[in-house]
C-alpha cells in the first residue's frame, strides 16, 4: 500500500469508528485497553490525527509543538462523529501537501517520515477500531491485504530502532541470540520473520523456517500479535514449534495504549 491507500483507509476507518462510538457512554471501560474508558479511546484516536497532521503539513523536525497543541476530544459524545472525521479529514489534506520523501520526524530511528507516518494512522485506526468494537459488541471486519497492512505497521514499530532504544523493558524482554518466529498470513500476501539478537529484533518479509511459525487469517493475526485478542480464544491461528516463545513475544508487545 502507498501513502493514498493508507490514508483512504484512515479515512474509510475513522468513518465506522465514528459512527460506532457516536452518542457512547463515555465512561464505558474498554476491555482491550483496561486502563482507558471509551472517552480515552475517542480522545486518543483523534488527538493522535491531529498531532500527526502538525507534524506532517507543517514539516516539524521534531515533535515538541505538535504535542503542545494537544486537541482534546469533546466531553459530549454527541460531537464525537464529527470531531473524529474532521481529524480524518485534516489528517488526508496534510499528507496530500508534501511528498513522500519531505523531511519529517518519526520516532522510527531510521528517518522513514511521511511513509511512516502514513502506515502509522493507518495501524492506528485499524486496531482501535477493534478496541471501539470489543468496547460496543460491534462486528469487527477488515479485508484481509488491510490486516496485513496493520500488521506490516505493528511489527516493524515495535522491531524498529527507535521503539528498541526507547522501551528498555522491551529491549530487555526481546533480547536473544538468534530465536526465530514466523508470521503467515493464509488470505492475503504477507509473510514475516522476526529474529531476536543481543542488540535488535531483524525483521525480514520472507518464508523461512523458524523455531516457530504462526499462521492463520490475517485479521486473527493482527487481533493476537496486538493483544486485542487472546491466543486460545482464536482457534482459527496456527501455532506450530515453540508455543512459548510466540507467547513470550506477545506478552512483552505491552504497546497497548502508547
Amino acid at each position: 500500500m502507498d501513502t493514498t491507500a493508507y490514508l483512504n483507509g484512515v479515512v474509510e476507518q475513522t468513518s465506522t469508528f465514528a459512527e460506532w462510538v457516536q452518542d457512547g457512554n463515555a465512561s464505558a471501560p474498554v476491555p482491550t485497553c483496561p486502563e482507558w474508558m471509551l472517552a480515552d479511546l475517542v480522545d486518543h484516536v483523534g488527538s493522535t490525527q491531529r498531532m500527526v497532521s502538525m507534524l506532517v503539513g507543517e514539516q516539524m523536525s521534531e515533535p515538541s509543538e505538535a504535542f503542545a497543541r494537544y486537541v482534546p476530544a469533546p466531553t459530549d459524545s454527541s460531537l464525537w462523529r464529527a470531531w473524529l472525521n474532521e481529524g480524518a479529514a485534516e489528517a488526508e489534506l496534510a499528507f496530500r501537501s508534501v511528498a513522500d520523501d519531505t523531511p519529517v520526524w518519526d520516532p522510527s530511528g531510521a528517518a522513514a517520515g511521511v511513509p511512516f507516518w502514513s502506515r502509522r494512522l493507518f495501524g492506528e485506526a485499524s486496531v482501535h477500531r477493534a478496541d471501539a468494537a470489543a468496547t460496543l459488541d460491534a462486528p469487527y471486519e477488515i479485508a484481509p491485504e488491510y490486516a496485513v497492512a496493520a500488521v506490516e505497521d505493528w511489527l516493524d514499530t515495535l522491531t524498529s530502532r527507535g521503539y528498541w532504544e526507547n522501551r528498555e523493558g522491551f529491549a530487555d524482554a526481546m533480547r536473544g541470540d538468534g530465536q526465530t518466529l514466523h508470521f503467515h498470513a493464509v488470505d492475503a500476501p504477507g509473510e514475516w520473520l522476526a529474529r531476536r539478537q543481543s542488540d535488535k529484533v531483524v525483521l525480514e518479509r520472507t518464508h523461512a523456517k523458524a523455531d516457530v511459525a504462526v499462521r492463520g487469517p490475517a485479521a486473527d493475526l493482527l487481533l493476537v500479535i496486538s493483544r486485542r485478542r487472546p491466543l486460545n480464544a482464536t482457534p482459527a491461528l496456527e501455532v506450530l514449534g515453540d508455543r512459548a516463545l510466540f507467547e513470550h513475544w506477545i506478552e512483552h508487545m505491552d504497546w497497548v495504549t502508547d
